[in-house]
C-alpha cells in the first residue's frame, strides 16, 4: 500500500466508507430483505428484479466481507446457504429506518 493510499484511508470518514459499501447496485435491497429474515441466493434472484447471478454473488460477498451479513451453511438435504444480518448489520437497521423516514417526508 502506498503512503498516499494509506493516508487517504486514515482521513476517510467512517460514514463515507459505509456509504461506499452500501452504494452497490443491489446492496440496499439485499440489506432490507435481510432485515425481514434469512436470505437464500435463489430467493434473491427471484425477489430482486433485473439482478443476475454474478451481481448478487458479488454484493453478498462484499456485505459478508464487511461483516454486515453472516453466511451459514445449512447441512440439511438439500445442502444450502443462508445469509443473515450479523450483529454489526443489525446496528444499521435504525440508520436505514431514518433514511426511509427522510425519503417519505
Amino acid at each position: 500500500m502506498t503512503t498516499e493510499n494509506k493516508s487517504e484511508k486514515e482521513n476517510e470518514c467512517p460514514a463515507e466508507g459505509l456509504l461506499k459499501l452500501l452504494s452497490g447496485k443491489w446492496k440496499p435491497q439485499i440489506f432490507l430483505l435481510a432485515v425481514q429474515g434469512p436470505l437464500r441466493f435463489n430467493g434473491l434472484l427471484r425477489d430482486i428484479k433485473g439482478a443476475n447471478k454474478q451481481s448478487i454473488a458479488v454484493a453478498l460477498r462484499e456485505l459478508e466481507d464487511f461483516g454486515i451479513l453472516d453466511k451459514n451453511v445449512i447441512k440439511l438435504k438439500p445442502l444450502h446457504i443462508e445469509y443473515n444480518l450479523s450483529e454489526k448489520g443489525k446496528f444499521l437497521i435504525p440508520v436505514f429506518k431514518q433514511l426511509e423516514f427522510f425519503c417519505e417526508g
